[in-house]
């Protein structure tokens, strides 16, 4: 078995620290080392990339503490519309749904759409079909709201009536959940599950279920999973960026990057973070933003968590 490296995310813009608890911070954390957990747990026994961040952000989807699956945001009319994709590094195959609102995992959707080969995004009603065809657990809508997503809803729209929308901080905004793995065959994978942003347009879809933007993993390249203000994540192409500064330019995975996230997106005043795994098994995380949820395994086999400056090394079960 060759090299295993993982790593993910749960979004950038995290809380300020005095708006959770200790004990809530500890939550989270947990919950991010049980998807790092769950994605090892596959690489371990031999298992595919593809597996491994798919099963890594299912834990992430489940969890209230991110925007993803079960916690995630709210539209304008109060509805929530769910993006997630995935992509096979060895093939370049791949399979995305957008505006979703019934399946308790899209990401388990979008790997669907990538074996059924006839398309690579579905959106919409259609997609909720093809999930609940495809014997995938269906949830009713309001299965995805906590009390704090209706909160951070009235705190947006109370900015919009304001006109202070763009002061809002970035926990209020949005976030993301994602993973990036290498597997023991040297294949590569990307996967990433959102709600959007809190108080978003009625239909908005934005860079996650958008293969080359939000996701994109490449073999003997990279893997990449984004975070952030998905419209200029689309206007780059960010993950295929990173992957063609690293492929044509040789450029490192960190500088590539850190390239991307601390000068391409950040002269916009946006928040932007990302995770990436390397072809060598080369791990980066960078962020622009005060914190951003995430955590990697090393080739060695150490499992570090972090949420804002903070990084904490956590033990295997």
């Amino acid at each position: 078995m060759g090299t295993l490296a993982l790593a993910i995310h749960g979004g950038c813009g995290v809380m300020a620290k005095l708006d959770l608890s200790e004990e809530e911070w500890a939550a989270a954390r947990v919950d991010l080392g049980r998807a790092l957990k769950a994605g090892w747990h596959v690489l371990t026994a031999g298992g595919s990339a593809l597996d491994a961040v798919e099963a890594a952000v299912v834990v992430m989807e489940d969890s209230p503490h991110f925007n993803a699956g079960y916690g995630a945001a709210l539209n304008t009319e109060g509805r929530h519309e769910l993006d997630a994709s995935i992509m096979d590094g060895k093939t370049l195959e791949a399979g995305a749904v957008t505006l979703v609102q019934r399946i308790r995992n899209p990401v388990k959707a979008a790997r669907k759409v990538m074996e059924h080969g006839d398309a690579v995004l579905l959106g919409g009603p259609a997609a909720d079909a093809f999930a609940a065809q495809a014997g995938l657990a269906m949830v009713e809508p309001d299965y995805f709201t906590t009390e704090r997503r209706t909160k951070a809803l009235a705190a947006m729209k109370a900015h919009a009536a304001a006109g202070t929308a763009a002061k809002a901080s970035e926990a209020e905004k949005h976030g993301t959940v994602g993973a990036v793995a290498l597997d023991g065959q040297g294949h590569l994978a990307a996967a990433t599950s959102t709600g959007g942003y809190n108080n978003k347009p009625d239909g908005r879809i934005g860079d996650t279920p958008i293969i080359g933007a939000g996701t994109y993993a490449r073999d003997g390249a990279c893997a990449v999973s984004g975070t952030g203000k998905g419209e200029y994540f689309m206007r780059y192409a960010v993950g295929h960026e990173i992957a063609s500064r690293v492929a044509y330019l040789g450029e490192s995975l960190e500088i590539a990057a850190a390239k991307v996230v601390q000068q391409d997106l950040k002269q916009h005043a946006i928040g932007a973070g990302l995770v990436a795994v390397g072809a060598d098994g080369s791990i980066t995380a960078p962020y622009n933003t005060d914190g951003m949820f995430r955590g990697w395994v090393t080739p060695e086999g150490e499992f570090y968590v972090g949420t804002h400056s903070e990084v904490f090394r956590i033990q295997p079960d």
